[in-house]
């Protein structure tokens, strides 16, 4: 089996993955109740935790599993994107195992895991498709041609779609982590209400920066009372025109690229009204939306497996740049 782990961001994974991409367990330590005070992700309180978390993790993804080490063939883990100080727990803590027991590791980039979740038993899409990439900090268009690769056709000039959720449900009074917070909220709310801009950028580019002042001025023109009486129709809004800009950039590209099939991954991939837009598109499983190792664990299956002591001086990368 493939140990997996991923520490990109504020959760601390770990999980096992056969050959076949069955899961035997995954296990994810999420510390979005530690960062919720602060209003987003603070780095070093986030490497911190996962100094605390990582160890424990892996415990319960062997016991989880019915495995120990003697049943690990590989070890799979994130090298980045993401907070860097966040990303090098983890990817010491892999190269400490792999070395003390003889192991491949195989470094994975984090939006290469994304794709790969859709990889996963027991119902595994096939390359090649268009894929929407929609998380916290990516908004990308990819033309996934094999398990191992994709090539890039469309990512965002500013914001990441899941970074506007956030921003938006901050404007709101709304919780952290802001996507579903937003939508839970715009259940109850009208999405015709108010009709918020969808910025037409060249090519297959997505910007939401427009869409966030957008919303900003709607909420100073509202008093506290009117403001508790439109949120949930500002939010239902708000949603449907972030929702607009993936669908239609999504549909746009799949033709542009040929794509019979999309897919749709990352965070955002879990939000309602999306995944109701996009109903005939192959959607990621909601466990594996979020950030989670056995996506880490998959994509390490199609990776290159470096052999010891060669991977001790890898290092870690913030972003593909």
């Amino acid at each position: 089996m493939i140990l997996g782990l991923e520490t990109s961001c504020d959760e601390t994974a770990a999980a096992l993955v056969t050959d076949e991409g069955e899961v035997r367990s995954s296990v994810v330590a999420s510390q979005a109740d530690l960062h919720a005070r602060y209003g987003g992700v603070v780095p070093e309180v986030a490497s911190r935790r996962h100094l605390e978390l990582v160890s424990p993790v892996i415990r319960e993804t062997l016991e989880q599993g019915g495995a120990t080490l003697d049943d690990v063939g590989a070890v799979g883990v994130t090298q980045g994107p993401g907070l860097i100080g966040a990303l090098l727990v983890g990817l010491t803590a892999a190269k400490a195992l792999a070395w003390s027991r003889g192991l491949p590791l195989v470094p994975v980039d984090h939006l290469h895991g994304h794709v790969a979740s859709l990889f996963l038993a027991p119902d595994p899409v096939e390359p090649p498709f268009l894929c929407l990439l929609a998380s916290g900090g990516h908004t990308l268009l990819l033309d996934v041609e094999s398990h191992a690769s994709f090539r890039r056709l469309g990512t965002t000039l500013d914001d990441a779609a899941g970074e506007a959720f956030d921003k938006g449900a901050r404007l709101l009074g709304l919780g952290y982590p802001g996507g579903p917070e937003i939508d839970l909220l715009a259940g109850e709310g009208d999405p015709e209400a108010y009709r918020f801009p969808v910025a037409r950028v060249p090519g297959l580019d997505f910007s939401f920066s427009g869409l966030k002042t957008a919303l900003l001025y709607a909420v100073r023109d509202l008093s506290p009372e009117e403001l508790e009486a439109r949120r949930a129709d500002l939010a239902a809004s708000y949603q449907r025109a972030i929702v607009r800009a993936l669908v239609d950039r999504v549909r746009a590209a799949a033709e542009q690229a040929g794509r019979e099939r999309i897919a749709v991954v990352g965070g955002v991939a879990a939000n309602s009204e999306l995944r109701a837009q996009l109903a005939d598109a192959a959607l990621a499983p909601l466990a594996y939306c979020t950030d989670n190792a056995a996506m880490i664990a998959s994509a390490a299956r199609y990776g290159e497996a470096l052999s010891p002591p060669s991977y001790l001086a890898l290092d870690a990368y913030a972003s593909r740049a």
